[in-house]
């Protein structure tokens, strides 16, 4: 079950960053600041009365000179509004309709998906006239915001949501594993999938796959079942230009949101870039199990320290996954492709390991007392014991006298522990603080 999608659109200057940091804002405060994931997003996560939902923003569209309505701008929405379940158009109650609000409307209405129309910049919200003639764009009721101010943004998010329909589950089977090829345009995805359902060994479902956008494939590998998850080798996309080419992070996005297991997938021959930056960071926040597949390595000049050289500088790149394993492919040539199954299967049970509460504690222990707990304006503070809440991903809580005062750097070196002792490798972690009142509770 994955969250939908809402895109914010409209030209430039209208006030689209501001309402997508006004949304996203709204959860930062329950958001762990994971040191190295980068900040520098286009998309968040949001939550309105119970229900989650990503927002992607399209404030990088810019006007080209001499031209109104230039063909990167039509790319470059039209491909946020394909990946859309719901549209918030932004305009500009301020300078009235423009030209090329009418532009953005008229492709709104022909994509059929539900939008919601934002008048931004609204300053006299007793005073209709300041927003009346956006019903003359043909999307419904204008709703008048203030992004800046954070006025009325209740009353657009209960329209936003309304249109969202049931929550719905797809059927998928309980006992495959689902797995999610992310990565750019053009670093072989298609390829990959070709590979693994092309290969004798592979034994593809020949059920239909569940639809919702995409195509998803069942198959076996080993006895074991598998379902790979909105893949580009599933179904052929146009080519999307370069200008366009950060906008299919949502496609990323959406096959994150389902998965057991995600591949982050590299060209070899270009390394890391902002946008690989940008979808590893969403895996690890959300928690998934991965792994990083490097294809094209068929293409590369080897001496003895070639694959050192990429470890390092992928682990440099991509500082937050330093748990999860590289593991270097040719899809073309076909190397190495089942390494990346057994992969799986691996991090998938890391993903869902569970340690015995004792067995957690004795390692804890002998770890403060090599490293003691520093003390935190005078007081001394005590971590009295720990214990495993979840698994998928792993979540440790350790109780303490002073929780506030246990510094992250802390909790990064107790994380360290807990791979060096147990494993954990491709999965991520999270430690949570909380205090204990009693001793003897």
């Amino acid at each position: 079950m994955s969250k939908p999608v809402v895109a914010i659109v409209g030209r430039p200057n209208v006030g689209k960053s501001t309402l997508f940091n006004r949304l996203a804002g709204s959860r930062k405060a329950i958001v762990e600041d994971i040191p190295g994931v980068t900040r520098d997003r286009l998309y968040d996560v949001s939550e309105w009365l119970g229900r989650e939902f990503i927002i992607i923003d399209t404030g990088g569209i810019r006007m080209g000179d001499g031209e109104v309505f230039t063909r990167e701008i039509k790319q470059q929405a039209q491909l946020a509004v394909e990946e859309a379940d719901v549209i918030i158009f932004v305009v500009d109650a301020q300078q009235g309709i423009n030209p090329e609000d009418e532009l953005v409307a008229n492709m709104l209405r022909k994509s059929k998906k539900p939008v919601v129309l934002a008048a931004n910049k609204v300053e006299n919200f007793d005073r209709q006239v300041e927003y009346y003639e956006f019903y003359g764009l043909g999307l419904g009721e204008p709703i008048p915001v203030s992004a800046m101010h954070g006025r009325n943004i209740d009353e657009l998010l209960d329209a936003v949501i309304a249109s969202f329909g049931p929550v719905t589950d797809y059927g998928e089977e309980e006992d495959a594993v689902k797995i999610a090829i992310v990565g750019r345009p053009n670093v072989g995805k298609s390829s990959l999938v070709n590979a693994l359902l092309g290969e004798e060994r592979v034994i593809v479902s020949d059920v239909p796959g569940t639809t919702r956008d995409s195509i998803d494939t069942p198959f076996q590998y080993g006895g074991h079942k598998y379902i790979l998850i909105d893949t580009a080798g599933i179904r052929k996309r146009s080519r999307i230009s370069d200008a366009t080419e950060r906008y299919s992070v949502i496609r990323s996005l959406k096959s994150v949101e389902r998965a057991d297991v995600v591949l982050i997938m590299l060209d070899a021959t270009e390394g890391v870039s902002e946008q690989d930056q940008r979808i590893a960071g969403y895996v690890h926040e959300q928690g998934k199990a991965n792994v990083v597949i490097v294809n094209k390595w068929d293409l590369i000049e080897k001496d003895g320290q070639t694959m050192n050289r990429f470890d390092e500088d992928i682990r440099s790149q991509l500082k937050f996954l330093s748990y999860c394993p590289i593991l270097y492919v040719s899809a073309l040539t076909r190397k190495r492709i089942f390494k990346i199954i057994e992969l799986v299967d691996f991090v998938v049970e890391q993903h869902n390991r569970r340690i015995k509460t004792a067995e957690l504690n004795q390692v804890i222990n002998e770890a403060m007392l090599l490293n003691p707990l520093p003390g935190g304006g005078g007081k001394k503070v005590k971590i009295y014991y720990s214990t495993q809440v979840q698994t998928a991903p792993p979540v440790f809580v350790f109780f303490a006298n002073y929780p506030e005062k246990v510094h992250f750097s802390y909790l990064r070196y107790l994380e360290n522990v807990l791979r060096k002792n147990f494993g954990f490798e491709g999965t991520p972690i999270k430690l949570i603080v909380r205090k204990r009142e009693n001793r003897e509770e």
